[in-house]
């Protein structure tokens, strides 16, 4: 039986719980507002509104209080993920950022200069925060044959586009962690987005190599369906019978599953779906997970439950995170719920050099034994999940072990996904080092001046970033 079937009969969606529930979100603006916070002691709600002048916050009252375990704060996964920590910033522009509030708070003559230094520094800050890191804005901006810019795109990879819909650029709460935290600090220079679909659509019309369109943002799942069909519906046309593959990036079946089963528009959505896969697309949601809590609850399940009837798929990826997942015993689990409920292990990654890096940070070394103890505690339909994986600017590079070759310890990578399709899957190795965390921090073994791949990504992309 079909999506559409089952909303006919009303058997998807029934004996839903909380049918209907409003979605009510906070920022740092509300801060204050929120009550479960209230009990915290005053030096680190102020933690919180330190951190969150600097980097962006946003949470529902869903994540507060379905997923957070407050017996547990500061230490529980769910909080460390996403509300402010006082370490997401460096000592020094922690103080920077504190000293600047507390003297705008005993200022008592109105608008001061204080709150332009204060917006000084902390866009002195961001920019030191790497906003864009592996150049995602400047590398590869696609452009059409007239030489137009084509906003809001990304073409890294030669079968793959990235395209952010600026309906998409928020989502229904931030992690702390979040690469692409620039998106949403609301400095319109650091945003990547279009509203253009014409713009799209021309482009993969030229670009036949093209078969998979991934969705991004934010978060595309924010945008009421109707603005959703303004992107996907033209692709039913003969013209992009080239595009196979749809994919949607999303955190909503962890911060808002009800996004698939009680929201206004979530049957149309689902209908949506189901359209695009009876005309032969391959559809998936690519949904981030970073701990087995998210989806511990049973409106996550029937989210899910109803995305599969449709004949989409789900996917799941997230990065390994210190304070949060840094640990077998939080993804092997993980990965066995999601077995369970018929969604696919896709990725592991390492997070990103950008934003809270240094508090999130784990070292590449760490990061194989955590994978490698998990995935040996799941069976094989788990072991679909690659990884730990750097989403560097040559491409996706995986650890795929710790070893000794010739008398010198190493590290043993290769690309998942690279610029130049050549270099997919040819293994390469660098000095081991027990504190390296990303790409740029490693060494050719064996005496070599440079990894393969350097000379030509040096020559053909670097340039872009300048």
């Amino acid at each position: 039986m079909t999506a559409t079937n089952l909303l006919q009969t009303g058997e998807i969606g029934a004996s839903v719980p909380e049918q209907g529930r409003p979605f009510r979100v906070y920022t740092q603006r509300d801060l204050d507002r929120i009550t479960a916070i209230r009990h915290l002691p005053a030096d680190q709600r102020f933690a919180m509104k330190v951190v969150s002048t600097v980097l962006p916050f946003r949470v529902n009252e869903y994540v507060i209080e379905r997923l957070i375990d407050w017996a547990n704060v500061p230490d529980d996964p769910i909080f460390q993920l996403t509300f402010p920590q006082p370490g997401m910033l460096s000592p020094e522009h922690y103080a920077q950022v504190a000293d600047l509030l507390r003297r705008d708070a005993s200022s008592n003559i109105g608008p001061s200069t204080v709150e332009a230094e204060l917006d000084a520094t902390v866009a002195r800050i961001r920019e030191e925060l790497n906003p864009h890191p592996a150049g995602q804005r400047e590398l590869n901006t696609p452009r059409l044959p007239n030489g137009d810019v084509v906003t809001g795109l990304q073409h890294k990879y030669r079968e793959t586009v990235l395209f952010f819909p600026s309906q998409g650029q928020t989502c229904h709460a931030y992690c702390s962690f979040c690469f692409r935290w620039a998106q949403f600090v609301g400095d319109k220079e650091l945003r990547i987005a279009t509203n253009e679909a014409e713009g799209l659509h021309a482009y993969l019309r030229q670009h036949r190599c093209v078969t998979d369109l991934l969705v991004t943002g934010g978060d595309p799942m924010v945008m009421k369906t109707r603005h959703l069909e303004t992107y996907l519906e033209p692709l039913l046309h003969r013209d992009f019978d080239h595009v196979q593959t749809i994919r949607l990036g999303t955190k909503a079946l962890s911060f808002w599953p009800y996004r698939f089963v009680t929201d206004p528009d979530s049957d149309a959505l689902l209908a949506l779906l189901e359209r695009l896969v009876a005309a032969g697309k391959h559809v998936a949601l690519m949904a981030h997970f970073n701990h087995w809590r998210e989806m511990d609850t049973d409106i996550c399940e029937r989210a899910i439950e109803r995305i599969r009837a449709t004949g989409a798929e789900v996917r799941s990826q997230g990065p390994l995170l210190a304070h949060i997942n840094d640990d077998p015993d939080a993804w092997a689990p993980l990965w066995r719920q999601q077995v369970r409920l018929g969604v696919i292990p896709y990725y592991m990654f390492v997070e990103r050099d950008t934003g809270a890096h240094h508090h999130f940070k784990v070292p590449l070394v760490r990061a194989w034994e955590v994978y490698r103890e998990a995935i040996q505690q799941v069976s094989g339909l788990a072991r679909t999940v690659r990884g730990p994986s750097m989403s560097a600017g040559p491409g996706k590079v995986e650890i795929t072990g710790v070893t000794e070759v010739a008398g010198e310890k190493v590290f043993v990578l290769r690309f998942l996904q690279a610029r130049n399709p050549d270099w997919v899957n040819r293994p390469f190795f660098a000095q081991f080092d027990p504190q390296a965390t990303w790409l740029d921090e490693l060494k050719p073994a064996f005496g070599e001046s440079e990894f393969f791949f350097e000379g030509e990504y040096r020559e053909r992309w670097t340039g872009l970033l300048h």
